[in-house]
């Protein structure tokens, strides 16, 4: 057997190593300079904080990388300050209801389908659905529309799509009306046989 354990003999499991004391004097090893060298950004204090990503000044990666479309585009989702997201919900999704429920954001969390109503939900037409159900959600796609109309159900939207862009419209010259006696056209006969004559 081991010797037996007591406050004479106690000692911890790993031995105990002290922090090296910095900027002690030349005898210690880490006098002077206190092991950052001479000069330089990491030589000074707070040069460990640097942010993630920080190049030390130049170009980061991140810039000089090509860019894609939509960055600040009011069509583009769902990353940006004009930019919507939502939450997609199939209706393959749906047969945890059932005939004749009104399927909401908050009856979607009783279900477990979502985890809060903090984000708009738009149903998709991913599977079949084949109960009439009362759709009032942000979004419905065209199929899934169709698919829950078929079976019977009714969709109303919870807020109104936004119609992106004006439609272009194309500039007409005003119609000129000639008067009923044919006085403008006698003005133009008139005015044809000046430029012969001076001709």
């Amino acid at each position: 057997m081991g010797e037996k354990l007591n406050l004479s003999n106690l000692q911890p499991a790993q031995e105990r190593k002290d922090r090296k004391r910095v900027g002690r004097g030349p005898g210690s090893g880490k006098g002077r300079y206190a092991g950052r060298g001479i000069k330089g950004q990491k030589s000074r204090s707070g040069s460990h904080k640097m942010r993630a990503g920080f190049e030390g000044g130049q170009m980061p990666i991140y810039m000089r990388i090509g860019k894609l479309r939509g960055s600040t585009s009011k069509d583009a989702m769902p990353v940006g300050p004009f930019r919507t997201q939502t939450v997609p919900v199939n209706v393959r999704d749906l047969d945890r209801f059932e005939e004749g429920d009104e399927v909401t954001p908050e009856a979607l969390v009783e279900k477990n389908l979502l985890k809060n109503t903090k984000v708009d939900v738009k149903l998709l037409g991913t599977g079949e659905v084949t109960k009439a159900l009362a759709i009032r959600l942000h979004g419905v796609s065209s199929a899934a529309r169709a698919k829950i109309e078929a079976a019977g159900g009714t969709v109303e939207l919870l807020r109104e799509p936004v119609v992106r862009g004006k439609p272009r419209t194309t500039r007409q010259a005003p119609a000129v009306e000639e008067p009923a006696d044919g006085t403008q056209a006698e003005a133009d006969d008139d005015t044809a046989e000046e430029r012969e004559e001076q001709a």
